[in-house]
């Protein structure tokens, strides 16, 4: 059975209430029968005075009296009656409500005489043959009563007035709280990952927000991470085949273009013949590049010599930067710098950061390489005369499919990533003075 949180803090309140007005109705009777005993101790004090009064009891006695007590009295002789009003006539009440004892003198039950209602009771005196009667007005005890229980009464309902207000507003702004709350779970749910507004009151629901907006801001960065999986898998698929078909006509026109360099015994243009080798074999390089996508994990794990991988690299890619006028340097270490890894993927990675260098630079502009041993690691320094990446993707750089060419694919510097994570290393970049620098460290051992 649902339960709203508004009903599970009405019901304790309304408990609560109960509890209340149980409090308040009995504190109310205990103030009226305190009220109601001070009148009787005040009626039993007069009754005791006139009772040992060593005066004789008259109509001027009993009216002052009257002005004391606020009651009026008469007074039953042999010889008649007289009282603080004509008493002549008066039904008076059986002898019942008649006490010998002052002490034992009670507010009787209430009687109408003259057009008004009193609460009496009598009391014998010591002269023989005299009663006294005492009618309290119950107008003045209805007033003495009220003003007892008055301020119990409103005390209680105020509290509980107030206390009603307050839950029901409480419960009114948990419940659109919690139904903000709700709905943005429903967005989330639908796809709509953009964070919620968090309430200003630092309590347990502002957490409670700030927790869903971290879910939503995982379940976002999920989302990103799974369509940048299902790209690449698909890319994977269906370049996989292309770059197939195209890495077999790469190598068949490679092969032909040997053949006839042969056949031409160096005769004709072998400057052009060499070239064209070059661009090819380039060629072979970058549709391999496709076809190891998403592999990097699976490597080879052979001593490989960084300094070759490197010169290799330079020198595919030097007729370009002959072409255009590039000023490609490599500074060969004095030793040979070794690491443990895929000689193949290590090549794809340096030929994909020193062409990224080259085409960065552009015509008339410079790349450097450098390589040197630093600490049990083999650090590879690539620098080029380029204005660097675009503001806007420049913390993005390693993500697939993030370029600023317009053609480009954005897949180079993810595998290089892959690559110098696969063997045990990291690679990064950085705006030096007006140079790129692409560093990429590798782990020897």
């Amino acid at each position: 059975m649902r339960w709203p949180i508004r009903y599970q803090l009405l019901v304790p309140l309304l408990t609560l209430l109960l509890g209340v007005a149980g409090l308040t109705t009995w504190t109310a009777l205990a103030s009226a029968e305190r009220a109601r005993r001070q009148i009787e101790t005040q009626v039993r004090n007069v009754a005791h005075t006139l009772s040992e009064a060593s005066f004789a009891l008259n109509a001027k006695v009993l009216q002052h009296m009257k002005g004391l007590s606020g009651a009026d009295y008469v007074l039953v002789t042999r010889d008649g009656r007289l009282g603080t009003f004509a008493a002549d006539g008066l039904d008076l009440p059986a002898a019942e409500v008649v006490v010998d004892d002052w002490e034992a003198l009670r507010l009787g039950p209430p009687i109408h005489l003259g057009g008004q209602t009193y609460l009496c009771s009598g009391l014998r005196l010591r002269q023989p043959g005299q009663t006294l009667y005492i009618l309290y007005p119950q107008s003045l005890w209805l007033d003495a009563l009220w003003t007892a229980v008055l301020p119990s009464l409103l005390l209680g309902g105020f509290v509980g007035l107030a206390s009603v207000a307050l839950a029901v507003g409480v419960g009114r702004r948990l419940s659109k709280r919690i139904a903000e709350l709700e709905r943005r779970t429903r967005l989330i749910a639908a796809g709509d990952f953009s964070p919620m507004s968090l309430p200003r009151r630092d309590d347990e629901l502002r957490d409670l927000g700030r927790s869903v907006n971290d879910m939503a801001q995982k379940l976002a960065q999920l989302q990103e991470t799974v369509q940048k999986t299902e790209r690449l898998r698909l890319l994977g698929q269906v370049g996989g085949g292309l770059a197939h078909q195209l890495r077999n006509g790469v190598t068949g026109a490679r092969l032909a273009v040997q053949v006839h360099a042969r056949e031409c015994n160096g005769q004709g243009d072998g400057e052009a013949l060499t070239v064209a080798l070059r661009q090819l074999a380039l060629m072979e390089v970058n549709l391999k590049r496709f076809l190891d996508l998403g592999s990097a994990g699976k490597r080879s794990d052979a001593p490989c010599s960084v300094t070759k991988r490197i010169e290799e690299a330079v020198s595919l890619l030097r007729p370009q930067c002959s072409h255009a006028h590039i000023d490609l340097r490599w500074q060969r270490p004095a030793e040979d710098l070794i690491v443990q890894g895929d000689a193949s993927q290590l090549g794809h990675l340096f030929h994909n950061i020193l062409g990224n260098a080259v085409e960065a630079a552009g015509p008339d502009g410079w790349v450097e390489v450098r390589a040197r041993d630093e600490a049990s690691r083999v650090v590879v320094e690539i620098s080029d005369s380029g204005p660097g990446p675009a503001a806007e993707i420049a913390s993005r750089l390693f993500e697939p499919f993030v370029t600023g060419k317009a053609e480009g694919v954005g897949l180079g510097l993810a595998v290089a990533k892959q690559v110098a994570e696969a063997h045990r290393g990291r690679i990064d970049w950085r705006r030096e003075e007006d140079r790129t620098v692409f560093q990429i460290e590798l782990a020897i051992v």
